[in-house]
């Protein structure tokens, strides 16, 4: 018990230690800040980020534990960010929603985070200026595209400068009681879809109600007795309530895959994705020509989606995702060699590899 006192007292010094740098890091930033408004460079370079992540963790001597590294300097970096540049972040909404936790997972609490009632207005916001960038999902392991964002690709000139992939998981919240006393379940459908066989070995009797998002969900149980909600654990923090049963979706492999888009593209990292959309006068055999570029230049197609033109019937448009970056030799001369066959033909993105 002598040592305590002393103990605590190495803890004060320590942290005015950790203040002292931080404030030291916040003028450099500060510099770095000024230096990219007068060279018109990003302030946002989500592969220098990941650099200085991955360079603390490999260097780590511990006990610190390695996972919280990344956690602890998102919000450094986050506050660094606030002091170069004052970032407006927009993202589908609302409050608590997965969109809002990749949001704040990939630009920290000091973002000035603003939430869009419609993945179109996210994309009108970036594009009108209003903000600098924009959160939106893409696709779900489970559910597959989220269609909409694809779709709004085909209007839009905005650009993907980063993926982010987030686990979900769904938890069952309440205002108070238990799971006897429960008689409907808010949430999104796919949330409810994503849970069914846990809802009906528990709840079976429960009335389920679809409403626009999970956080609404969650809103909504906030004022409401004998009822539960299907959301996130940022939802319980934010709208008060107790999570009464956590990770109840039936299949816990579950990740959305998130994109942050913005005016311009970035500069390669080294491990990169391209993605791109293209569209053909369909004729027999079409599909794999319009492919073989790519083969002939030994590319890794890591994806290939498909989406039926709605002005014209029975017309298809394809998003294709293809390893490394649109400046490489390889790819910009297949890209090159597709173009001469396409009648539609956009580069969406060269953006870093999180997978």
């Amino acid at each position: 018990m002598d040592q305590l006192p002393k103990l605590r007292e190495e803890i004060d010094q320590l942290d005015d230690q950790i203040l002292e740098l931080l404030n030291k890091r916040a003028k450099v930033a500060m510099e770095i800040g000024h230096l990219k408004k007068v060279l018109r460079k990003p302030f946002y370079v989500p592969s220098r980020e990941r650099a200085i992540f991955e360079r603390l963790r490999k260097e780590n001597p511990g006990p610190f534990p390695s996972d919280a590294i990344e956690t602890v300097f998102r919000e450094i970096i986050s506050a660094s960010l606030s002091l170069e540049y004052p970032m407006k972040v927009v993202y589908l909404g609302p409050k608590a929603t997965f969109t809002h936790v990749a949001a704040l997972q990939k630009f920290g609490k000091l973002a000035q985070l603003a939430a869009c009632k419609s993945i179109a207005a996210v994309f009108d916001e970036v594009a009108s200026g209003r903000a600098l960038y924009g959160v939106v999902p893409v696709e779900n392991s489970n559910e597959g595209a989220v269609t909409h964002t694809l779709d709004m690709f085909l209007e839009s000139d905005l650009k993907i400068i980063e993926e982010h992939y987030l686990e979900i998981s769904h938890d069952l919240l309440v205002r108070e009681g238990e799971l006897n006393d429960i008689r409907r379940i808010y949430s999104h459908p796919q949330a409810l879809d994503q849970c069914r066989r846990w809802l009906e070995d528990h709840l079976p009797h429960a009335q389920q109600v679809v409403v626009t998002s999970t956080a609404r969900a969650a809103q909504i149980v906030a004022d409401e007795p004998h009822s539960a909600a299907i959301a996130s654990r940022h939802a319980a923090n934010l709208y008060k309530l107790r999570v009464l049963e956590s990770n109840i979706q039936d299949n816990h492999e579950n990740y959305t895959r998130f994109l942050v888009i913005g005016r311009e593209m970035l500069e390669r990292s080294g491990h990169d994705r391209t993605a791109l959309l293209f569209a053909f006068k369909d004729r027999p055999g079409v599909l794999g020509e319009m492919l073989e570029p790519f083969k002939k230049h030994g590319l890794n197609l890591m994806k290939i989606e498909s989406r039926p033109v709605k002005k014209k019937a029975w017309e298809y448009v394809f998003f294709l995702d293809i390893a490394g970056h649109i400046e490489d030799p390889e790819l910009t001369a297949a890209v090159k060699e597709l173009e001469e066959y396409a009648t539609l033909l956009k580069v969406l993105g060269s953006f870093r590899r999180n997978r």
